[in-house]
């Protein structure tokens, strides 16, 4: 059991924490994943709570065990383990055991809920954005639009979850608990799927060059006829036969390569625009 102490976290420590969250990865290795990275986030927190050198080490030797989740969702785990880290060093009934348990137990259901809402939400939209501007001649403004509105959100979310994680404590446990992270997953799934469906036609451009004359001497194009019965029907066909092909282990450089070949040969025969 610690020393007791009535140290407390203040707003200071709490900045420098967030400040060192950011290399978490910094330090990642293969035994124990990020766990240096999160020792090293937890310092300042373990010289205020702790004056003993033996409870530092201590504190310091707990967090070095192996930690591994998506690191936007470290600031969560941070604020909690900051919280009971300070309960821990009063001497309430909080042991060195509970805090490892709770780590465990958050970072993988967290690290679940994370690539869905970021990676397939949030950065495909944004990048969407970026892009149009960029195209449509704003030229470097897109670029910059994407690097800020993504770190003002990622930035502003790591600071957010890491004061929740550390005014709630456990309590968050009972929010997760709740079943509001399925909640989340399947909500950034649907809008992921929806944005990326809308991106389809607006990125993927194939023109059919194929047309017919009838005996009413009527001409036609099959890229007409097509776009009336469902327009974007062709990109929708090729983005889905790529999907398909990448969930057979196709390599994405084989199929950049076929794309490329199916395209130069189709409008070198005059079937494709």
């Amino acid at each position: 059991m610690p020393t007791k102490t009535p140290q407390t976290l203040t707003l200071g420590d709490q900045l420098k924490i967030f400040g060192r969250s950011g290399l978490e990865q910094a330090a990642w290795n293969y035994p124990r994943l990020q766990n240096l990275g999160f020792c090293y986030i937890m310092i300042p927190a373990i010289e205020r709570l702790y004056t003993d050198k033996a409870d530092r080490q201590a504190a310091a030797t707990r967090h070095l065990a192996s930690f591994n989740t998506m690191p936007y969702m470290q600031s969560l785990i941070t604020g909690v383990t900051l919280s009971l880290e300070e309960q821990h060093a009063r001497g309430d009934a909080v042991s060195a055991a509970d805090i490892n348990a709770m780590k465990v137990g958050m970072m993988g259901s967290l690290a679940g809920v994370a690539d869905p809402v970021w990676w397939g939400t949030w950065r495909p939209i944004l990048s969407a954005f970026a892009a149009s501007l960029a195209l449509s001649g704003f030229g470097i403004v897109g670029p910059l639009v994407f690097f800020i509105a993504w770190n003002l959100v990622r930035l502003g979310f790591r600071w957010w979850a890491q004061r929740w994680g550390y005014q709630q404590g456990l309590h968050v446990i009972d929010y997760l608990g709740s079943g509001i992270l399925q909640k989340l997953t399947l909500g950034a799934s649907i809008v992921g799927m929806f944005v990326m469906g809308a991106l389809v036609p607006r990125w993927v451009r194939v023109q059919l060059q194929f047309s017919w004359t009838t005996s009413t001497r009527t001409d036609y194009t099959l890229q007409k006829v097509l776009n009336q019965l469902m327009p974007g029907l062709i990109p929708l066909v090729l983005t889905l036969g790529c999907v398909w092909l990448l969930r057979h282990h196709v390599k994405p450089s084989w199929l950049l390569g076929g794309v490329l070949v199916i395209s130069l040969v189709g409008y070198a025969l005059g079937l494709l625009n």
